[in-house]
């Protein structure tokens, strides 16, 4: 009888210790719950969902497991958030814990180490860089010095554009996009001309068109742990050869700008004399290399021509489609500026519509349509258990998608922004084309200036009839690949002259 009063004792003791035993680790889970995620393969985790465009198949996704869900791209985890509730969450409540960028070994060997602004890790580096490109190379002083090579290359443009006009040819819109947002991007760095042949800037623009290419590529062995040392793509051959290209090309140029300083020619001129009289400087707390000026310039180019080239020519093709929005576009620029001169930026306060046309494209055309961020601790957000080392990639393409966000989200309507404080400068969760926090973009105004101005001028001076002949109603508005925003089809267009600008 003794023998079974003790075993009851022990069987209650085991009984209780297995309960309160279920009850901590369930009260543990529910405290440090992991996200949903979707079933993922062996090795390669969930790659074959994210075919053929990411921001597309993650919003897909997000309406089946919610707004917050884990995915991995082979061996790294990830997170997808998709609703402006969450993205405050990560980019402002626990921002400080989502100040690193994702890295992979393309960006962090073209760029010397990760020794530029973009991907450089958050810490004492990436503070001083934040501080000189807001104190000395893009603030408003600077910016304004260099007003005068912005509105020369807008000029050249339009002019080029009417010479096609003359003659009736088609022009490719984005083709010359590009060449004039590399011009005003070179000759603001270096004082050249990406665009005339035979010289070292022609050859940079050529170089930045095919680094840019080769970042927006997948490689399988930045994803799959075991391909990490092998070149099975051909990855690194070709990042080695474009990095040879670009710093001998780039030497050359520091070195011409190097002589011209040190023989006392003058003020600086472009952002590169900046930077090499800042690298002299020895009070600066940290010294800024040749390295650090190589990788900078390389950011710049690739940051500041694709992303504002795209956003026009998605501008441009919306207004298109959308003949009434084009009226008003065009009757706003008549009545402010005129037909006696071509649309200035400090037109551009005076021109609201034209502004809310720029906000409703990049609401709906994002050119960095997901925002990554990199985890450097454990945190619980949504309450959900974040392991650090987790990239979370903000869908800004689907924050502007939401029907909770926007009324009638998929259609172009500038007119919900003509009385609406919403902005573009990271304050409203809901609208992030250009990031949000300390690690959002720094060239924010430079880019809605020539953004907002190229667009306004495109549609001052001509029509535009969609087509190589001029013959197509509407265009299609497909998206293409790529870690920015493409067309899947180039816009192609007749322009047709309103007036002749090549007077002014």
């Amino acid at each position: 009888m003794v023998d079974i009063y003790g075993y009851f004792i022990l069987f209650l003791i085991l009984l209780v210790s297995v309960l309160l035993i279920r009850f901590f680790f369930s009260s543990s889970r529910s405290k440090f719950r992991l996200a949903p995620t979707p079933f993922a393969f062996p090795i390669i985790g969930h790659l074959h969902l994210l075919a053929p465009i990411p921001h597309q198949a993650l919003h897909k996704l997000s309406t089946r497991y919610g707004p917050i869900f884990r995915f991995s791209l082979g061996s790294v985890p990830c997170l997808a958030v998709s609703s402006s509730e969450m993205a405050r969450e990560f980019l402002r409540t626990y921002e400080a814990s989502y100040l690193d960028r994702p890295r992979n070994a393309t960006t962090v060997y073209l760029t010397y180490g990760s020794k530029d602004f973009m991907f450089a890790p958050y810490g004492p580096y990436w503070k001083l860089m934040k501080k000189l490109v807001m104190s000395e190379l893009l603030n408003g002083t600077t910016l304004d010095l260099l007003l005068p090579v912005r509105q020369d290359e807008v000029k050249r443009f339009i002019n080029s554009l009417s010479q096609k006009a003359k003659h009736g040819k088609p022009v490719d819109v984005k083709d010359e996009l590009l060449k004039l947002t590399n011009n005003m991007i070179s000759r603001m760095l270096m004082s050249e001309r990406c665009s005339e042949e035979e010289n070292e800037a022609s050859n940079m623009r050529k170089l930045v068109t095919e680094i840019s290419k080769i970042t927006g590529e997948f490689n399988l062995a930045d994803y799959i742990w075991f391909l990490k040392n092998l070149d099975l793509q051909g990855y690194g051959k070709r990042v080695r050869e474009l990095h040879l290209r670009f710093n001998a090309l780039i030497e050359r140029i520091i070195g011409e700008h190097e002589d011209v300083i040190r023989k006392g020619k003058g003020e600086s001129k472009d952002l590169l004399d900046i930077l090499l009289k800042i690298s002299e400087d020895d009070t600066m707390e940290m010294k800024l290399t040749k390295d650090n000026i190589k990788a900078f310039i390389l950011n710049l180019f690739i940051a500041g021509t694709d992303t504002s080239a795209l956003t026009i020519e998605w501008g441009l093709a919306e207004l298109i489609n959308h003949p009434r929005i084009m009226k008003k576009a065009v009757e706003e620029i008549d009545r402010v500026v005129g037909k006696t001169r071509l649309l200035e930026e400090s037109d551009i306060p005076n021109l609201p519509y034209l502004q809310a046309i720029v906000k409703e494209t990049l609401r709906l055309h994002p050119t960095a349509p997901m925002i990554p961020r990199t985890s450097t601790e454990d945190c619980i957000v949504g309450g959900y258990h974040i392991p650090a080392k987790t990239t979370a990639f903000i869908n800004v393409w689907a924050l502007g998608r939401d029907p909770e966000n926007w009324d009638d989200p998929l259609g172009f309507n500038p007119e919900r922004f003509e009385h609406s404080q919403v902005d573009v400068r990271g304050q409203h969760f809901h609208m992030l084309p250009f990031g949000s926090g300390r690690r959002m973009c720094p060239g924010t105004s430079l880019a809605m200036q020539v953004v907002q101005v190229t667009l306004g001028v495109m549609v001052q001076c001509f029509e535009w009839k969609a087509g190589e002949k001029g013959d197509v109603d509407r265009v299609d508005m497909d998206e293409g690949p790529g870690i920015t925003l493409p067309r899947a089809n180039p816009l192609v267009c007749v322009p047709v002259t309103r007036f002749d600008s090549t007077l002014f």
